[in-house]
């Protein structure tokens, strides 16, 4: 039998202003024995956000001989719009070809978790494999894909359907571009985190919960803790969990994910990902509750922490208890892309607590349409019926 074995190594740096000359981070991760060539992606809403970008990333390499930007920065689309059409990964892989980018050289991605995404799918199939150097720019990219192994573009109207396992180069995190970012991508990012929370870590989950009124409120402060705590453990379970490169069926941290890949699918995108996790989280929580596997007074927190931080736990997209999961339609039917998405048994992370997680290879239906139910009525304020014999009653997060 033939053994190939391989190790990644791969730093995660947190820092502040990484585009300025005199921060060296930048310098020593490009450097080497020769004058390094480094392509530069950049996202156009981080460009929009910070006009100067463009001009900085220039003089950063300007005051640095040793590296060799080879062309201005390449604006690509923000947000799922990159990862949609097939024509954005040609024009990076073309880039790559016309500026001699080979495995010695680097791309150097900045922008969301979706630019990285595509960026990184094409760096990766260009020469079976160029130097990534990500640097995530919004909470969601920071706290979690960009710290990840995965690679990916939508196609067929399946999120993530093309991609390469393909490990980043590095990954520098720059606070810095988290000031200038939409309520929409401060909050949504934060779902991450509790998702991670709630499989891993219940300490983190109460720091969550006490700080979810600061967190909602922008304080950068606790953004950098939140962020630094679920990119750590998104790492270590990475590197501990046993299946980096997803050969098995559990996916332990796509927990709440099977809704909110076909939520953002069935809203056009409209919905961003970090938004749609919150209402997966939210309608998988629901249903454990109602199927007696997670305690209620659990359930109660949970949503009450998702809600707390501005974040909604039901969107029209979720529908109502007709849904069906022989329409492609319905978000019952992700299942079903999500079974097909892992290969073999359908796997779905459930929790029986907050920090204990386990798996589950089935999900009856007319439970999961009650979930719906209960969750359109916590989202207008009606309080619902007992779902395990008290009544959903909404409690104040405490303060920090």
């Amino acid at each position: 039998m033939q053994v190939v074995p391989v190790t990644f190594t791969y730093p995660v740096h947190f820092t502040n202003r990484l585009f300025d000359p005199a921060h060296p981070l930048l310098q020593h991760t490009l450097a080497g024995a020769d004058r390094a060539k480094v392509l530069c992606v950049v996202d156009d809403g981080v460009l929009a956000a910070h006009p100067q970008l463009a001009t900085q990333i220039g003089a950063y390499f300007a005051a640095h001989p040793e590296l060799h930007l080879v062309a201005p920065p390449l604006p690509v689309p923000g947000g799922e719009r990159c990862k949609r059409d097939p024509g954005h990964v040609e024009r990076v892989r073309a880039a790559i070809n016309a500026h001699g980018i080979d495995r010695h050289a680097y791309v150097l991605a900045v922008g969301g978790g979706a630019v990285l995404d595509m960026v990184g799918y094409a760096a990766a199939t260009a020469h079976r494999g160029v130097r990534l150097v990500r640097v995530p720019t919004t909470v969601l990219s920071q706290n979690d894909s960009a710290v990840g192994v995965k690679n990916s573009v939508n196609a067929f109207g399946k999120k993530n359907w093309l991609g390469t396992f393909a490990p980043p180069y590095s990954v520098l995190n720059d606070r810095s571009f988290l000031t200038t970012l939409e309520d929409r991508d401060w909050l949504g990012g934060l779902s991450e985190a509790l998702k991670v929370a709630l499989l891993r870590d219940a300490a983190f989950f109460g720091w969550l919960e006490a700080n979810a009124p600061v967190l909602a409120a922008r304080d950068l402060g606790a953004m950098d803790h939140a962020v630094y705590r679920c990119a750590e453990l998104h790492l270590a379970h990475i590197a501990t969990g046993g299946d980096p490169f997803e050969q098995g069926s559990s996916r332990p941290l796509d927990f709440g994910h099977w809704a909110a890949h076909k939520l953002e699918s069935l809203s056009g995108y409209e919905l961003r990902h970090g938004e749609a996790v919150a209402v997966g989280i939210a309608l998988d929580c629901t249903y454990a509750a109602l199927s007696g596997l997670l305690p209620e007074e659990d359930w109660r927190r949970i949503v009450n922490v998702l809600l707390a931080l501005g974040l909604a736990v039901y969107v029209p997209e979720l529908g109502d208890d007709r849904q069906d999961a022989a329409d492609p339609t319905s978000v019952l039917s992700g299942l079903n892309e999500f079974r097909e998405h892992l290969g073999g048994r359908l796997t779905i992370a459930l929790l029986s607590g907050i920090g204990r997680p386990l798996d589950v290879h089935d999900m009856n239906h007319d439970t999961l349409r009650r979930a719906v139910t209960v969750l359109r009525d916590v989202q207008a304020g009606v309080p619902t019926t007992p779902l395990q014999g008290d009544p959903w009653l909404p409690t104040p997060t405490p303060a920090c």
